[in-house]
């Protein structure tokens, strides 16, 4: 009796285990891309451009990956209206923009911000962070700090519907917005 009990429990723990991982990998997830795949994408089909800034040591940037980029309602908008660059601001490959070559100009130490990170944050670096081009490639506007789904459902919607152009109060509209996320 006690040898079936085992067995009938691992097996449903096991079935349970694999059907978690199952579910896990069918999930949606964003379309990141580096800035220059986006500005290949983007030459033949201009769009706005959605930036998330991190660094590797940034907890808060895990957890905005793990609630906030994870979330269908956040992947599906990301995905549908922008090109997403997920941009590492510490990296060391160099990055070309707007006829500019930007660096890390010392790659080889720990903590050192990316020169295009620093410009997109104007000097601002803190992490996480969103950044928002236009179909011109101009810099709308950066947004430090973890952002959770239903608070960037709005910031999305703000700059991608150019709300900003006539409203420029992001926090009354964050207050006010009714999306598809509940609070």
């Amino acid at each position: 009796m006690t040898k079936k009990f085992i067995f009938t429990t691992a097996t449903v723990l096991l079935v349970f285990t694999l059907n978690l991982g199952y579910v896990r990998a069918d999930e949606a997830k964003i379309n990141w891309l580096s800035m220059d795949q986006a500005l290949q994408y983007h030459r033949q089909n201009p769009k706005k451009i959605f930036v998330n800034i991190y660094t590797s040591w940034c907890g808060w940037c895990k957890r905005m990956d793990a609630e906030t980029f994870s979330h269908p309602v956040i992947v599906d908008y990301i995905n549908t209206h922008f090109y997403p660059v997920k941009l590492n601001a510490e990296q060391t490959e160099p990055i070309e923009f707007g006829g500019v070559t930007y660096i890390n100009e010392r790659p080889d130490r720990r903590g050192t911000p990316h020169n295009f990170a620093v410009a997109i944050l104007q000097g601002r670096l803190s992490y996480p962070a969103v950044a928002f081009f236009d179909e011109s490639l101009n810099l709308i506007f950066a947004l430090p700090g973890f952002r959770p789904p239903a608070n960037m459902e709005a910031v999305l919607v703000f700059f991608n519907d150019d709300i900003f152009e006539n409203n420029p109060n992001l926090d009354n509209f964050i207050s006010n917005f009714q999306g598809r996320i509940s609070r």
